[in-house]
């Protein structure tokens, strides 16, 4: 298990390392995550066509140890619909909601699901890589965990601590997530991993001895910076633009940082091409010099079209437009664009629900209680398009030019496809239309988004290989954490 010192210290990075170094070494590897909570999720297909829903994270890890990705590598996955309310996703599909109140009750049944999902992994695959959830040391959630310490004693599996030092604070953050858990699960902790390094390690090296000597637990290697190493994020805790620095005047591709943003990896593949700039911006005033504004997806497309409302960025969307400025949505952003959108089935809170959209497209979304899951392909712009839908949204189009499950009216664009964008001729045809309503140029591209998604999981193993003891990582695989010290 692959656990952290807090949220994003770098456990899904690290998992994603190893999955794709020791699938080099010809081992048939796993990526594992017991529960997600993320608004970031994928699709995925068996072999029969039979779609499921896995967080975008397992996706990726899947991808990286050269394995099908299947919902018993994510059986749990948590999407957030409020502060206080999550939607669940069991084994891939629509499983209810677990309130904040009934949290420690509501997971007791889904940690025998988990399991049993674990279990199904193990029994297929020589190596399965478990990437624990937030702190191992949640010592307020510990009876209910089967996400980090609770999955550990299921499996009897040693546990490796990942800890971002560009934080600060690593080595007490070491040392504390060690000695606030109960002996027996100190017993599973087998050692660490220090992550985001910059500079010389000979002036770690002292820390990094007094911490295996502190807790008779070794440091397994330390991960530099790299600032190559963007991946399909998790969460949104983290969202930042990506800037072209080469380009003296580039596009400017503003993207909406909805509270409820999910899929928000949809824009991932711009930020790779030269002469975009893309960034996620909360108020008008990030709107000024925009090109193209994005209305990405939404886990809550009601409540978050009520949030544009109240900072007025609807009418700035809508003077943007109206201006000649370009308009991408996408699923829940595409329905924002709209007439009209209802909820009578209640799907995100109060049955009944029926709001005005912005009122750029024609058309006209319902909300019904059973969730579309699907892989289409098709065509745009003269290039061929593939994606993924999730969404319960059941959008009616009345007028405007087909487009990816959804229409276009002039230089505003709607789709219920997310990951449409990594199509590459696509993108580069949707962004050099773009362009010339500016009476603007683009330079040229020869962007592969899959060739770059592939490179930046190599170079993550490259690293893991050069920085992390692998051969002995893969011994504690198989051999157990052994004796470890309890600390008091």
């Amino acid at each position: 298990m692959i656990a952290g010192t807090t949220s994003d210290a770098g456990k899904s990075v690290v998992t994603t390392a190893l999955c794709r170094a020791f699938a080099r070494r010809g081992i048939a590897v796993a990526p594992y995550k017991a529960q997600n909570m993320s608004n970031n999720s994928m699709v995925c297909a068996d072999e029969s066509g039979t779609t499921a829903e896995i967080g975008r994270a397992q996706w990726i890890q899947a991808l990286a140890a050269h394995a099908r990705p299947e919902p018993a590598m994510n059986p749990v996955l948590l999407k957030p619909g409020s502060d206080r309310r999550s939607h669940v996703v069991a084994m891939g599909k629509p499983a209810g909601t677990i309130s904040s109140m009934g949290f420690v009750e509501g997971r007791r049944h889904l940690a025998v699901l988990a399991h049993d999902a674990f279990d199904d992994l193990a029994s297929r695959y020589e190596l399965v890589i478990a990437e624990g959830a937030g702190s191992p040391t949640e010592i307020n959630l510990r009876d209910s965990d089967y996400v980090n310490m609770g999955l550990a004693q299921h499996a009897r599996m040693p546990v490796v601590v990942v800890g971002d030092i560009d934080r600060g604070g690593v080595f007490a953050a070491f040392y504390g997530t060690v000695a606030l858990l109960d002996a027996a699960d100190q017993a599973l902790v087998a050692g660490f991993v220090v992550n985001k390094f910059r500079g010389d390690e000979r002036l770690l090296r002292p820390g990094l001895d007094a911490i295996e000597e502190r807790t008779g637990r070794r440091v397994y290697g330390t991960l530099p910076w790299d600032a190559r190493l963007w991946l399909d994020s998790e969460d949104a805790l983290d969202l930042e633009g990506r800037r072209d620095q080469r380009t003296h005047d580039p596009l400017r591709v503003v993207v909406i940082r909805l509270p409820r943003i999910s899929n928000f990896t949809d824009v991932d593949a711009l930020a790779l091409e030269p002469g975009i700039d893309v960034r996620f911006v909360s108020d008008v005033r990030g709107l000024d010099d925009a090109d193209l504004v994005v209305l990405p997806g939404s886990r809550t497309t009601i409540s978050d079209l009520a949030w544009l409302r109240a900072r007025g960025l609807d009418e700035a969307i809508i003077g943007h437009a109206h201006r000649g400025g370009a308009v991408l949505g996408i699923c829940g952003g595409f329905q924002m664009l709209g007439r009209s959108i209802t909820d009578e089935a209640g799907v995100e809170g109060d049955s009944d629900a029926r709001v005005e959209g912005l009122g750029l497209l024609d058309v006209e979304t319902r909300f019904e209680t059973e969730k579309v899951l699907r892989l289409p392909a098709g065509e745009a712009l003269g290039h061929e398009v593939s994606g993924y839908e999730i969404h319960h949204g059941r959008v009616t189009v009345h007028g405007g030019e087909p487009f990816l499950g959804g229409a276009r009216d002039g230089s505003v664009w709607g789709t219920m496809w997310h990951g449409g964008l990594e199509s590459d001729g696509f993108r580069r045809a949707l962004l050099a239309e773009v362009a010339d309503s500016m009476g603007r140029g683009l330079p040229e591209s020869s962007v592969s988004f899959a060739s770059a998604r592939e490179a930046r999981i190599d170079l993550l193993a490259d690293l893991a290989e050069s920085h992390l003891d692998l051969d002995a990582l893969l011994d504690l695989a198989t051999s157990g954490a052994g004796r470890m010290r309890t600390l008091a």
